[in-house]
């Protein structure tokens, strides 16, 4: 059995999880309006903005094409991690190896290798995207699977979704200071000024994944279940989508976080299309939601003891199917274009606070119920399964937002830019009408 779970090793994992968030988010934040630029941001086209079936652009294609190669290495990354038996642990070997490269591959996304329109930047693009999200999962993946197995009760495991859920918040903040710190390079031209800040910001971000790889003692934290055979990743593969508690977490999820990634990839336009105030505003107003979600934070948990996860997570995400269809309004409400946008990141912070801690402790709670009553500790696969629907969400958002592009994305052209919020809503709902399928007093009986 490990030690006791304390502060000092709370932080040190958490960590971790400012330096990959800092990473993915700008990808979300930065890269469909890096390669689909409004007419008056200055940046130059580099990619072919051809349309396929009237519906999906190039942005949106290779979106789309990444994510096949995930749905196999995600599984492979976590069978290997649940079956690794190294001296100094099952996830951290693995962490020490993906901080590097994810890092290096999310500044070269932003880096095309001809300085103007070609389809060789396509194909450029295609291969360092899968260099980015196989390198985020060699990470990811068993960062993810430690907290359950770091997490000995209900408690312990809430609190750490707490914590990774502030630096989650922290690495957003981070990205989000993108046009900011590119302001700096006064006299560039614009996508270089975005290049430098991004290689900036991906370097920090790089030292803060290594935090938890080098200096969290895996073997003296988490529990030490009794051996088990190694199993195949098809028997793993198995019990995890057997199990369906973890069926209705995950769908929700999907739909979640698609519907999220639609509103942070149009984020940049709704601020310089629809509310028509200048980039740099994102880099106060997302970090005003992170502050606004930190004042919540301290009353999730309560909140949690007394009414239970699964009841605030529907909550939030009904709350945000109103907040998302507000974005079709942005611009003809009879309020100064700063006003609407105050109303919306605060409107926005109080559900992403819930849904910031919450799920994390969802599925670590679920991940403790199936190796409590299986006897199985695949830990890594759930994670795993959350990870890869998760970043399928992710892309599908971004290929639906891409898509909606085509319909408007400029002022006075705005059409597809407000119908990113309405479709974000239907989404949302979608994960609030399947989660109340999920029965949370079934997965805790084991406490």
């Amino acid at each position: 059995m490990g030690q006791k779970l304390t502060s000092r090793n709370k932080f040190i994992y958490a960590i971790g999880q400012m330096g990959w968030s800092a990473l993915i988010n700008i990808v979300n934040l930065q890269l469909v309006y890096f390669y689909i630029p409004t007419t008056d941001s200055n940046i130059p086209e580099y990619i072919p903005q051809i349309t396929l079936l009237l519906v999906f652009n190039t942005v949106a294609l290779l979106a789309a094409s990444g994510r096949l190669f995930d749905a196999i290495t995600d599984p492979l990354i976590a069978m290997w991690s649940d079956n690794h038996t190294g001296s100094s642990g099952r996830r951290t070997p693995f962490m020490k190896y993906g901080a590097l490269p994810a890092a290096i591959c999310c500044c070269l996304l932003f880096v095309p290798i001809v300085d103007t329109v070609s389809y060789w930047n396509v194909l450029w693009l295609f291969l360092i995207q899968i260099g980015f999200y196989f390198s985020l999962t060699v990470y990811v993946t068993p960062y993810f699977a430690l907290l359950p197995e770091m997490g000995r009760t209900n408690e312990d495991r809430l609190s750490l979704s707490l914590w990774i859920s502030i630096t989650y918040a922290l690495g957003m903040v981070l990205a989000s200071q993108v046009p900011a710190l590119a302001s700096v390079f006064e006299g560039l031209e614009p996508q270089l000024a975005i290049r430098y800040a991004v290689m900036i910001l991906g370097f920090l971000s790089f030292l803060a994944m290594l935090v938890p790889a080098f200096f969290l003692n895996e073997k003296s934290v988490v529990h030490q279940y009794q051996k088990q055979p190694k199993l195949t990743i098809w028997e793993t593969l198995s019990i995890t989508f057997r199990n369906r508690h973890f069926k209705y977490y995950v769908v929700a999820d999907f739909a979640y976080f698609c519907g999220l990634t639609i509103t942070l990839t149009g984020f940049l336009y709704y601020i310089t299309v629809l509310l028509e105030l200048e980039e740099t505003a994102s880099t106060s107003l997302l970090p005003l939601i992170v502050v606004l979600s930190f004042v919540i934070y301290p009353f999730v948990s309560r909140l949690a003891h007394t009414f239970g996860k699964k009841l605030l997570v529907v909550i939030a995400f009904f709350w945000l199917v109103a907040v998302f269809g507000l974005i079709y309004f942005l611009g003809n409400l009879p309020l100064s274009a700063w006003n609407q946008a105050y109303i919306l990141v605060v409107l926005m912070s109080i559900p992403i606070a819930f849904l910031g801690v919450l799920p994390n402790a969802i599925l670590g709670d679920i991940a403790v119920h199936s190796a409590r009553s299986t006897g199985v500790n695949n830990e890594g696969m759930y994670f795993a399964a959350r990870t890869l629907l998760q970043k399928f969400g992710q892309t599908f958002g971004i290929i639906l937002f891409a898509s909606l592009t085509l319909l408007g994305k400029d002022i006075g052209n705005d059409f597809g830019i407000r119908m990113s919020g309405v479709v974000g809503a239907l989404l949302c709902a979608i994960a609030g009408i399947y989660f109340l399928g999920y029965d949370e007093s079934k997965v805790l009986e084991y406490e």
